[in-house]
């Protein structure tokens, strides 16, 4: 039977891989994921292996610049400029961003468009809040919700930690309407060393990532791939169909 497991308490998309989030109020969800998520990266110029794009793994720096949407941009989901960590502006497609993150990572790299966007598993990544908040516990800090970089927050009913184990199989839609959206959960969120970063300034606390290990053997959330496309927004309620 359907159970109500909660709220979408926030959303976020990351227009370019590794960069600043952008918090948002509603979304619309494709059948890629979220418009604007995660279309952008930089290619590292010289990699000849499978996996060539530029992350904050490799340069914890990128996480602390900005993506932003100026006036003249044509697609409202896709960002024009970049800010870097120290607030001077460079458009996207340009030759200073390049030479800039090139510089600080010492290689060259290429900003590149992918139409369907740049995924580690999953299109769509959850994760519960009182997970993040339990994995902040464990490791004696309070946790930033940002640095598990999910695309949907749930503020859950049972509040139970790393509940979203359970949601494995199973078919999350959003709000009451009619043909909601909805998204099929695929496997459990094998965190990265991602989560030991400060998503202000980039500084690493290994105590994140430990304290998922001991808690969960380094699970924290969920990935998802679409069933169902549609409108989300803050506050919908989230129902699991099994």
């Amino acid at each position: 039977m359907p159970i109500e497991i909660g709220q979408i308490e926030a959303l976020f998309r990351y227009p370019v891989k590794s960069m600043r989030g952008e918090p948002l109020d509603a979304a619309t969800l494709g059948w890629h994921g979220l418009e604007g998520d995660r279309r952008l990266a930089f290619r590292r110029v010289d990699e000849r292996g499978g996996f060539p794009w530029l992350t904050a793994s490799k340069l914890p720096d990128l996480i602390s610049f900005t993506p932003l949407r100026r006036d003249d941009g044509k697609n409202e989901a896709l960002p024009t400029h970049v800010r870097t960590p120290e607030g001077e502006e460079m458009p996207l497609f340009g030759e200073a961003l390049a030479a800039e993150v090139g510089r600080r990572f010492g290689a060259p790299v290429q900003m590149m468009h992918l139409k369907h966007g740049i995924f580690d598993e999953g299109s769509i990544s959850v994760i519960a809040s009182g997970t993040v908040q339990e994995i902040g516990r464990l490791a004696g800090r309070s946790t930033d919700i940002r640095r598990f970089r999910p695309n949907i927050v749930v503020r859950s009913t049972h509040a139970v930690p790393f509940e979203e184990d359970q949601w494995v199989g199973g078919v999350l839609t959003f709000g009451e309407a009619d043909g909601a959206p909805a998204v099929t959960v695929t496997m459990r969120d094998l965190r990265c060393v991602m989560v030991n970063f400060d998503p202000d300034g980039g500084s690493p606390s290994p105590e994140v990532m430990k304290a998922c290990v001991r808690a969960n053997q380094n699970h924290a959330g969920i990935y998802a791939t679409v069933t169902r496309i549609g409108r989300l927004s803050v506050g919908q309620t989230i129902v699991l169909h099994r």
